[in-house]
Order: structure tokens, then C-alpha cells, then sequence
């Protein structure tokens, strides 16, 4: 298979406290892979160590490879090359994450720009707009002359999600990161997200990191899982045989909980 992301013996440090240890995980084209835990578990510092991305004053070691080059140790000015080409990621709050005083059309209109310059071409102006209108369009964005001009405020929580995974896309990513993509969406805007995350991976044979605390989501969104406690992976495999057949006490307590909430949430209604 196709390796994107190849992470073996993973250790990351800070003021002397271990936050992660000894993590291993890959994924291929095509593949979609969840990593699951508790807030502070060490997913998203995972992902962050996947990028090079970490935190002034945290330290990594072991392996991270994206499409087979080293990200540890590596400068800055290496990595950067490996962000966008290979690896592209969606953050958790895309009103935090975007720029507050820019408009979206203009935000997805410099990645595209970005893009074409790392490719060591040019586009038109008109021709930078046709295509930041099909992204738009592709995440199903509606209206996207209108939409394109809106400030990230101006946009539901779900529309600002959309923009973020058009950004990621224009980067036209072999690997695509999304962390916690849908924790401040309502359930039926989760839904249209995971629908649309699914539909790229297949069709563009990106691989997929979906990190995510909520079982549920993770269960429709990926096909293989790894389990994080306190920086530890505690369980792996296939999501049907982790979720229906847990072997990890801390696996087993995370499925526990999920249904008692959902059964609580059930009985509410």
C-alpha cells in the first residue's frame, strides 16, 4: 500500500513530562484511519508532531514520515514543503482557525495561489476565482458568489467548517488530518461533514487521520481505530471489532459510556 503517514515509536516531551509515548500508526491512500481518546490522551499533539507543528518547548522523537521524508529533525523550511503537497489538515474550530478580518473567497483564493506557485505555475486572476467557486461548490457550499464574500463570522458553524475543508482541498493534499472536525456542529450538519469527508476520500483517494473523543462519529467515519490513554496506545484495529468487541479496560469504559449516553439521550426523547 500506498504509506502517507508512517509514525513509529512517537515520543513527545515537555518540561520534562512525557504527554506522549511510544505511539506507532500509518496510513495509506484510500485508507481511513480514527484515533480515539479522552481530552488530553495526546491526540492532537499526535497529529501536530505529524506536521511539524508542535508547541515551543516540546520535544519529539521516533519517526514521522509523510510519503516516505522525515519530519523529525528535520528544518522548518523541509517540512513546509511536505504541508499542503502531502498532508493538509482541518482544525477543530474553524472560527478560530480561519482569518476573522478576511474574506473567506479571498482566504481559499491564497491557498489556491500558494498552490499554483509550489507547482511553479500562474493563473489569472479570473482563473484563481473560477476555481475557489468549485471549491466552494464542491463542499457544497450554497451560494458561493454570496458566501465568498462573507467574513467567517458572517457564516453558521457548519458553512465555516465547509470553507476549512475547501481550503484543505485546495491544496490538493494526498493526506488529509481532520481534527475534531465536528465537535461544534449540530448532529445534522455532523452528518452532511462526515458525508462529504467520505465522499473526497473516495474519490480522490486521499487518506484520512480523523481524530475525535465521540465514538459514535468515529464509528461512521473510518474503518480502522486506535485507542490513546494518557499518551499510550492502549488498542487497536478494525472500528467494528474495537467498538463491538473492546479488549482494553479503557476501551471498554469509552464504549460503556457512549451508549449509556445515547440510551440517556434516547429515553430524553
Amino acid at each position: 500500500m500506498d504509506e502517507l503517514l508512517t509514525i513509529e515509536n512517537l515520543s513527545i516531551r515537555h518540561a520534562g513530562r512525557s504527554l506522549v509515548s511510544g505511539v506507532s500508526l500509518s496510513v495509506a491512500a484510500g485508507e481511513r484511519v480514527g484515533l480515539i481518546g479522552e481530552s488530553g490522551s495526546g491526540k492532537s499533539l499526535t497529529a501536530l508532531a505529524a506536521i511539524g507543528l508542535l508547541p515551543d518547548g516540546m520535544t519529539a522523537s521516533g519517526s514521522v514520515g509523510l510519503a516516505g521524508r522525515q519530519v523529525i529533525g528535520a528544518t522548518d523550511r523541509e517540512v513546509v514543503g511536505l504541508r499542503g503537497a502531502v498532508a493538509a489538515t482541518i482544525f477543530q474550530e474553524p472560527l478560530t482557525a480561519l482569518d476573522p478580518l478576511m474574506r473567506i473567497g479571498g482566504q481559499i483564493a491564497e491557498v489556491v495561489r500558494r498552490r499554483v506557485r509550489r507547482d511553479g505555475r500562474s493563473l489569472s486572476r479570473t482563473e484563481v476565482l473560477a476555481e475557489v467557486m468549485g471549491l466552494m461548490a464542491r463542499v457544497a457550499l450554497p451560494d458561493p458568489a454570496r458566501l465568498a464574500r462573507a467574513y467567517p463570522h458572517e457564516m453558521s458553524g457548519g458553512q465555516r467548517q465547509r470553507a476549512a475543508i475547501a481550503m484543505a482541498l485546495a491544496c490538493r493534499p494526498r493526506l488529509l488530518i481532520a481534527d475534531e472536525p465536528t465537535t461544534a456542529l449540530d448532529v445534522t450538519t455532523q452528518a452532511e461533514v462526515l458525508k462529504l469527508l467520505e465522499m473526497l476520500v473516495r474519490e480522490e483517494n486521499m487518506g484520512l487521520l480523523f481524530i475525535s473523543h465521540d465514538l459514535p462519529v468515529v464509528g461512521t467515519a473510518v474503518d480502522r481505530v486506535l485507542v490513546l490513554r494518557a499518551g499510550e496506545l492502549v488498542e487497536e484495529g478494525p472500528v467494528a471489532e474495537v467498538f463491538g468487541q473492546p479488549r482494553h479496560p479503557y476501551t471498554v469504559g469509552l464504549v460503556e459510556a457512549a451508549r449509556a449516553f445515547d440510551q440517556a439521550i434516547g429515553a430524553a426523547l
